[in-house]
């Protein structure tokens, strides 16, 4: 597939505000038991005005892949059969819930806790509803396992767990190093199922081949040409035209920076006592989370190109 750059910012942003929330509440419902010491609001309404900004930043980007922006409202329109018209509606409803919790916060409002698991039950069915674009299209392989809402969800929860931390540094530095662990524990697991994916999909074999499309089992048979001179929607659409070797440099691009590089920073951050390098290392995930998108929908082979990517 070809990635679209909306489409990337879509999802690593709004990832990114997914997380900072979920890593926030969780710290609220914990000082409210009393397993933490009492949070100063300042640092919710921080962290659901950045948060908010990084959804809305999704949003905002995602109009930028549209041919007829204006048209964008009938996207709801499809909501009982279409994840797409799904995530439209909850993703507004998520931002809106974010906002009101920023601002009981600021407020002091008693219902903040219960506005908080409303928002978080709105944020899980986001991860769901973005994931589910993906994983109901059972001809891209690469995309149809529950893998991908795993890694849409952990990836998601990492950076906003990094961010989270960087945030409660100017706020509520003592609570910087265990949101720091937190982000070090999820980036962990992200790291793992990752790694399951790639090594899924690097064992997957076309359902379709040239043979099975037009009903001939010689194993012979080569395309000469696409029967068309020029480009097509096709041709620019549903392929990258990249090269293996550029791929294969995404692919440890993204490893190095989601994953090696902010879990050393971390551990230099828990034991040197160095929190000043929380906001690096959440520049260089999500950088690293922009190639991990694009490899994302690049590493899906879209059966039609065994027609229009073949050319002699």
């Amino acid at each position: 597939m070809n990635p679209a750059w909306s489409v990337i910012f879509l999802t690593t942003l709004i990832g990114a505000g997914q997380g900072l929330f979920l890593a926030l509440f969780g710290i609220d419902v914990a000082a409210r038991i009393g397993v933490i010491g009492t949070a100063p609001s300042q640092l919710f309404v921080i962290g659901a005005v950045i948060s908010v900004l990084l959804l809305v930043g999704g949003l905002a980007g995602s109009f930028f892949h549209l041919g007829h922006p204006e048209r964008a409202w009938r996207a709801i329109a499809m909501w009982r059969t279409s994840w797409l018209s799904r995530e439209v509606i909850v993703l507004p409803a998520f931002i809106a819930a974010v906002a009101a919790y920023g601002y009981a916060h600021a407020t002091g409002l008693n219902c903040a806790a219960w506005i908080g698991f409303g928002a978080a039950l709105l944020c899980l069915a986001l991860f769901l509803c973005t994931a589910m674009i993906y994983i109901c299209l059972k001809f891209l392989q690469e995309w149809h396992t529950p893998l991908t809402f795993i890694n849409f969800l952990l990836l998601g929860t990492a950076s906003g767990a990094l961010l989270a931390a960087a945030v409660a540094n100017a706020v509520w530095p003592s609570i910087a190093p265990l949101l720091a662990a937190l982000a070090g524990v999820v980036t962990l697991f992200a790291a793992l199922t990752r790694g399951m994916s790639l090594a899924r999909n690097a064992r997957l074999r076309p359902k379709s081949t040239l043979q099975t499309a037009i009903g001939i089992a010689n194993p012979k048979i080569a395309q000469k040409a696409q029967g068309a001179m020029g480009g097509s929607f096709n041709t620019r659409e549903f392929f990258h035209g990249r090269s293996k070797e550029v791929v294969a440099a995404v692919k440890w691009f993204f490893l190095i920076c989601v994953f090696a590089v902010p879990l050393l920073l971390l551990v230099i951050v828990l034991t040197a006592a160095a929190p000043q390098w929380l906001a690096v290392a959440f520049g260089v995930q999500y950088a690293g989370l922009l190639a991990e998108r694009w490899y994302f929908f690049a590493q899906a082979r879209h059966p039609q190109n065994l027609y229009y990517q073949a050319i002699s």
